[in-house]
């Protein structure tokens, strides 16, 4: 009776085999600053300031879980809506924190979620809509007990 393993795979060390889905990632890219990441959401786009309604604590004593709940103002109607709500940080390792992408059929632009922040940071919301217009609101919060950082 013949092995379903082909003889070439047999002589394979297990740690080999094992490194093998490692060697299919593709190398790391550098890490994103908070300018890079939004001048690429902004894609030429100059913001406009307000229609954002942003509920974060200003000063949070854990980092590990600080609550978030962004409201943008919008007629949202089938050609005026908004499509996507992104939330950077400032001074986190990766200052993309989310991306939440929006239908017309949502009915209101509002998301609630939790963040970790590494440090006290300016939090920026930018609120894109489907005509193509960026609404921008920022607000800086004091964290006592910061996540995200190495070796803790």
């Amino acid at each position: 009776m013949s092995s379903p393993i082909s003889p070439r795979f047999a002589e394979t060390p297990r740690r080999a085999v094992l490194l093998l889905p490692l060697a299919a990632l593709p190398a790391r890219a550098q890490e994103e600053s908070f300018t890079a990441a939004e001048r690429a959401l902004l894609a030429g786009r100059v913001p406009v300031d307000g229609g954002i309604t942003l509920d974060i604590p200003t000063l949070s004593e854990n980092g590990n879980s600080v609550d978030l709940s962004v409201r943008v103002d919008s007629p949202w109607t089938l050609r005026d809506h908004v499509t996507a709500i992104h939330v950077l940080s400032e001074r986190n390792p990766v200052p993309r924190v989310a991306s939440f992408h929006l239908s017309h059929r949502a009915g209101r632009a509002e998301i609630a979620t939790r963040i970790r922040l590494a440090t006290t940071q300016q939090v920026t919301v930018l609120a894109e809509t489907s005509t193509g217009q960026v609404h921008r609101a920022a607000r800086e919060v004091i964290v006592i007990l910061g996540a995200c950082v190495e070796g803790g």
